[in-house]
This record gives C-alpha cells, structure tokens and sequence, in this order.
C-alpha cells in the first residue's frame, strides 16, 4: 500500500508529533491491545503548530495499527472534518470520547482508547481496579470510571463522561474498555502500559482464589514513588527503547 509522504506538507514540529504517534500505534499492536481497526489514538497538535486552533490527529479508519506511519494519519479539527487532503476516511462517531477529552483537558495532549480482553473484563467488575499488585498502586487512587451508555454516538452523553473523567490520567468505561490521557504520546503510552498490566494481572489472580490487598498506607504516596522509580522522567525513561525496538522490527511508520 503506496502512502503518498506528507513530510514536506507539514512543519518539522508536526512531523516529529506524526512519528511519536504513529510509534504509539504501532506499540499498541506490538503489546496486543488493538482491537482490529475499532479503537483510536487521538494527539491534539499545539498551538505552536496550529496558531491556536483545536486541531488534531488521528487514524486512518479501516487501517491495522501495525499499518499506521506519520502519513496516514488524518488532521482533523473538533468536528472531524479533515483539514488537509487524504485518500483516507475518518471515524466521527470513534473520535466523540476523544474530542470530548480534549475540549476539556488542554493538558491530555494524546488519549488512548483500548478494548482489550482484561481491560474489558475488569471493567465489567463491580469492584474495579483492586490493590492487589504494585502495578495497581500506581491506578487505584487515580482512576476515573464512567458508566456504560451503548455506543458512543450521541452528544448528550459527553458531559457525564467529561465530568467522571475530572482531572485523572486513568478511565474505566464500564463493560467498555480502558482509556488513559498523557501530556505526550509517550506518557499516555505508559499511563496504558499500567493500566493494561493491571488488568491483566488482576484477571489472573482473581482466577486463583482469596486475594491480599495492599494497604491504604502504601497505595496513598504512590505519585511520589514512580517519580523516584522514573528518575524523574516519566515516560522518558522507557520511551526511547520502545522507539529501538520498533526501529528493529519496522521503522516504517516514521515515513
């Protein structure tokens, strides 16, 4: 499949912000979050790039994230009208969680939406997110959840989801999936990276039998800790050597 490069089309700035989000997609398929072409990463440009304007990227519908490069991305404004060229359709009804995201958190520059089989799982438990792991020390206190209304597709659902969501980085939508914001595509790839681990190793234990639940007194400074435990970089310690990696297997989604 010949994508035309948009690489001359756009400022350097968009084009770096087109290759780190295209890496996210292309990460999502590596760990098996997708969902075959039904879930969305969204990246809301700056106004460095757009002079102001609410402008955003997003993918191509009907491509596999392992297929997504920085040129099949679509620009989009809040409506999901495209606003340069592309021989690609977009998906409004898949874009409504994540303008509604945006329209209230300036600070959420990416937002990533996944149905994966834990994610899915646990959100249909009446408990949620249990502190039964040190990965879930990091969510159990910072994490949002909204109540399932059918498919995302009417307005009038997008205060209610705005209003649960309020200032966290982690979302449950119940008996839906898992949803995570992050001031890059970095940070909101490592906010997924917990919370999908989480899931996943809740799933297994609740399999097993009683479970141990770690106390209030550890789970309550935990934003202190993974400060420490990044070095103070966040998202930066990891980032990189996901890019590496990605390079290894396919640097194709940075044409």
């Amino acid at each position: 499949m010949h994508i035309p490069s948009m690489k001359e089309l756009v400022s350097e700035e968009e084009w770096q912000l087109r290759c780190e989000l295209a890496a996210a997609y292309r990460l999502v398929a590596m760990f098996g979050w997708s969902d075959l072409v039904f879930t969305h990463i969204s990246l809301r440009l700056p106004d460095s790039v757009t002079g102001g304007e609410a402008h955003f990227l997003i993918n191509p519908y009907g491509l596999m994230f392992d297929e997504i490069t920085a040129s099949s991305l679509v620009k989009v404004d809040m409506a999901c009208n495209k606003l340069l060229p592309s021989e690609f359709p977009v998906n409004p009804a898949g874009f409504t969680i994540h303008s509604a995201i945006h329209a209230v958190r300036h600070d959420a520059q990416c937002v990533i939406h996944t149905h994966t089989k834990a994610g899915v799982a646990v959100s249909a438990l009446q408990s949620g997110i249990l502190p039964i792991s040190q990965q879930s020390t990091f969510v159990v206190h910072h994490i949002a959840y909204h109540d399932y209304e059918g498919l995302a597709l009417h307005g009038d659902e997008i205060p209610r989801l705005q209003a649960d969501l309020g200032d966290k980085k982690y979302m449950m939508l119940r008996n839906h999936g898992l949803l995570t914001t992050g001031k890059s595509a970095a940070d909101a790839f490592l906010n997924m990276y917990i919370l999908e681990t989480t899931c996943q190793i809740q799933v297994a234990a609740q399999a097993c039998g009683p479970l141990i639940l770690i106390p209030n007194h550890i789970t309550d400074n935990m934003a202190e800790v993974i400060k420490t435990a990044t070095a103070g970089q966040g998202a930066g310690i990891a980032w990189p050597a996901l890019l590496r990696k990605l390079d290894r297997q396919d640097s194709s989604y940075r044409t």
